[in-house]
């Protein structure tokens, strides 16, 4: 939140707009909802019932304000999205592509661009976990592999140093947008818990990815997991 919109709430004067009282006789689950409409002197004026264009603008406001359900236009990549509160979770992917990548200095790997195969990612309310794939483009089929990154157990992502923001404004793309940011953005510092998710040391497969295409035979098969597996 920016400063000078922080200041603005703090200083804002909240005016009271309208009473609802919700009527409901005894042992009876039906409502009946009546608004009272407060002056600009905070007096309460007749009862009348709630009109639907109140409740929409009324209801509006507050999605707008509190909602974190994301909506609009379906990104390309996006694979599994369930938006029911409770059981959010959501599949995308990253083809194979070049990635900026920052480390701590105790690892001695340069930050800069380094070669990657596909990356998965799982994302949930406050847990991501992220896979990797040998294909560009992957299918219920595809074979999941252990991802090549620090940070990482099993498939499990230790989210540390990037303080990344949800977006106010919460469309599919900005969703997807803020989980990598928070990943590729948070420095790479620690092995998982299993150690090197390659075959070989994790910090030489790292450097020898920096100018060349990234060693798929260095990918380590998880769990036999495929891609239809996480989709459910």
């Amino acid at each position: 939140m920016e400063k000078n919109e922080l200041t603005n709430m703090i200083h804002a004067t909240l005016c009271p707009r309208a009473v609802l009282i919700a009527y409901t006789y005894e042992g009876d689950k039906k409502y009946f909802l009546e608004q009272r409409s407060i002056d600009g002197k905070g007096k309460m004026g007749e009862g009348h019932p709630v009109t639907v264009e109140f409740m929409n603008e009324l209801v509006r406001n507050y999605s707008e304000t509190h909602g974190s359900t994301p909506y609009g236009r379906l990104p390309s990549n996006l694979l599994y999205a369930d938006s029911r509160k409770g059981s959010e979770k959501y599949i995308w992917y990253n083809p194979p592509q070049k990635r900026m990548m920052y480390f701590v200095s105790g690892l001695e790997i340069e930050n800069a661009e380094y070669n990657l195969p596909g990356i998965i990612y799982e994302a949930r309310e406050s847990q991501l976990d992220v896979y990797a794939y040998k294909d560009d483009r992957p299918d219920r089929e595809t074979d999941l592999y252990a991802a090549p990154l620090f940070n990482v157990t099993g498939s499990s992502v230790c989210l540390g140093s990037a303080r990344i923001e949800k977006p106010r404004d919460m469309t599919y793309l900005n969703l997807l947008e803020y989980w990598e940011r928070k990943f590729w953005l948070t420095e790479f510092s620690h092995l998982g818990g299993h150690g090197n998710p390659t075959r070989s040391n994790l910090v030489l497969v790292t450097k020898a990815a920096r100018d060349k295409p990234f060693d798929l035979g260095e990918l380590k098969s998880l769990r036999n997991l495929k891609l239809k597996d996480i989709l459910k």
